[in-house]
């Protein structure tokens, strides 16, 4: 149904599913709280703009270059009390080509600065597509250091058709079950065109629950939300962290508007040259060589229940999955109760987030091989972000679908996939054919994609940090490389290790690097490793 391309994870092994799982106690402006005034000065920004061209207007833009954007870039944001933070609405248009038509309201969460002397508002985003920003600010603004939840507000939004903004909707929760415990690997051309005909029934119901905002949640419109953003905040520039997924958000945001970008860290990168074949078999790589780093590990054990050699371990795996394919694995108890190929594929694939899932992952297979699926079936769970009453938090696995398809367009039909599973099993023996097929449902997707891959440079803008793990599976580090390179002012740091991401993974100086950049402005030397 899609691939694996995922938010960023927490640091605790407990919630390293999608995007952080910690929930905190908000409650939006219209459902209670204390509201808090805030008044301040938006710059209006171009309607329009050529992602990876640089072009832009200048941060000191006043509102009559957009005199059809002014209404938004001129509202004030009303802060009201949800928890320990502070929550908002953020009004924008629906279609940035139709400024006077419908417009959808953002959720924003902010953990304010107890300086005076801030410098202003750090935007988030933890990647996906379809991840909270507004959970985010729960789990990521109390673990940063002091001196930068002291410089900066910490600001998580909703992109548009994501959590609580206007959410992108296609199934309930059964059918959701149902769709992820399908047959990821089609082996005859029947099964293919029963996973097509699941793909094409997926997005027709998108369409239908969803409504025109289906054809608007692309990252080009969530960049140009993130200006208004940046504006109503009082902001003249956009200090910007973003993981994952939200590296191409941000790159997006620098190559229309690179006189407006602040400080921006881009960690664990998706690269915006790839098309979506390319970003594929990227990941195909990625994910084999963090499983062959997990191999290592579980040989290292001396009672690998998959294999006494690296290779072993990764025949192993295949073979695991194979059979489960064939014949299912009971589940007592957790999840949907059996564990198909889909949910194992899951199951499998969280642990090469972080190493610390490593020993779980051991036991699981060790039930799996005795016949109980019940190990895999909790990890994917934990993946899909699937609660115990049946219920799933929040639509990433929905909204997912819905920004890569406009996005990234990967046309073609089964014939089309089938042909390039040689070029994934090339150079993913374990993993390819799972990728393969992971973008088959953009393939009959039923909004035209507006996207297309071109690198960007953000000319003008100044230096962006972008951070990359030598063995991250889902955004692999070659991606960083490339976009460290395309950036005109871009600057490569890299952590040598194991998961996904780098920033607050346990490396202390990727950490004092990257502190030191937001706080004092202090551009580490490109290249620098750690």
């Amino acid at each position: 149904m899609t691939t694996l391309r995922r938010a960023r994870t927490a640091r605790s092994a407990t919630s390293l599913a999608a995007a952080a799982l910690l929930l905190g106690a908000c409650s939006l402006p219209g459902t209670g709280g204390t509201t808090t005034s805030t008044s301040t000065s938006a710059t209006a920004g171009s309607s329009s703009g050529a992602s990876g061209t640089g072009a832009s207007t200048s941060p000191s833009a006043t509102a009559t270059h957009a005199p059809d954007l002014a209404k938004y870039y001129g509202q004030q944001l009303s802060w009201e009390r949800c928890g320990r933070f502070e929550c908002s609405w953020l009004t924008v248009p629906v279609d940035y080509d139709k400024p006077d038509g419908a417009t959808i309201r953002l959720a924003l969460k902010r953990q304010k600065s107890s300086s005076r002397s801030r410098a202003g508002s750090l935007v988030l985003n933890p990647g996906g597509p379809g991840a909270s920003g507004v959970e985010m600010v729960d789990w990521f603004a109390p673990t940063l250091a002091g001196n930068v939840q002291r410089h900066f507000d910490v600001v998580g939004f909703d992109p548009r058709g994501v959590a609580k903004s206007q959410p992108v909707t296609c199934l309930d929760p059964r059918q959701m079950d149902d769709l992820l415990g399908g047959d990821p690997t089609p082996d005859t051309p029947a099964e293919q065109q029963q996973l097509m005909a699941a793909n094409k029934a997926f997005g027709e119901a998108c369409k239908q629950r969803t409504g025109d905002l289906l054809a608007h949640v692309s990252t080009v419109e969530a960049a140009k939300d993130m200006d208004v953003l940046r504006a109503t905040l009082g902001d003249q520039r956009l200090n910007y962290f973003g993981a994952s997924y939200g590296t191409f958000l941000g790159a997006t945001y620098a190559g229309l508007f690179p006189q407006r970008v602040g400080q921006m860290v881009l960690d664990g990168v998706i690269d915006p040259a790839q098309d979506g074949k390319q970003s594929a078999l990227g990941q195909a790589t990625g994910f084999e060589r963090a499983t062959r780093a997990y191999a290592q590990h579980c040989v290292d054990t001396g009672s690998c229940p998959v294999g006494g050699t690296v290779d072993e371990v990764m025949k192993g795996l295949a073979d695991l999955l194979k059979q489960i394919d064939a014949k299912p694995l009971p589940a007592p108890g957790v999840g949907t109760g059996t564990l198909t190929e889909g949910w194992a594929s899951m199951g499998l694939a969280l642990p090469m987030y972080s190493d610390q899932l490593w020993p779980e992952l051991d036991g699981a297979l060790r039930a799996a091989k005795g016949g109980d699926g019940s190990g895999l079936m909790r990890l994917a769970t934990q993946y899909a972000d699937r609660q115990a009453d049946g219920s799933y938090n929040g639509n990433m696995l929905q909204a997912i679908n819905a920004v890569n398809c406009l996005d990234r367009p990967v046309p073609g039909d089964a014939a089309r996939y089938a042909a390039d599973e040689k070029d994934f099993v090339a150079v993913a023996p374990t993993w390819g054919r799972f990728m393969a097929w992971g973008d088959a449902v953009c393939g009959v997707w039923p909004v035209p994609a507006t996207g297309k891959a071109a690198p960007i440079s953000a000319k003008g803008s100044g230096p962006i940090l972008v951070l990359g793990t030598t063995r991250d599976p889902a955004t692999p580090y070659e991606n960083s490389v490339a976009l460290a390179k395309e950036l005109d002012k871009g600057v490569l740091v890299t952590r040598d290790g194991d998961g996904h991401t780098a920033y607050q993974q346990g490396n202390n100086c990727v950490d004092r690097l990257v502190d030191d950049y937001l706080v004092k402005g202090k551009v580490p030397a490109d290249g620098a490793k750690c």
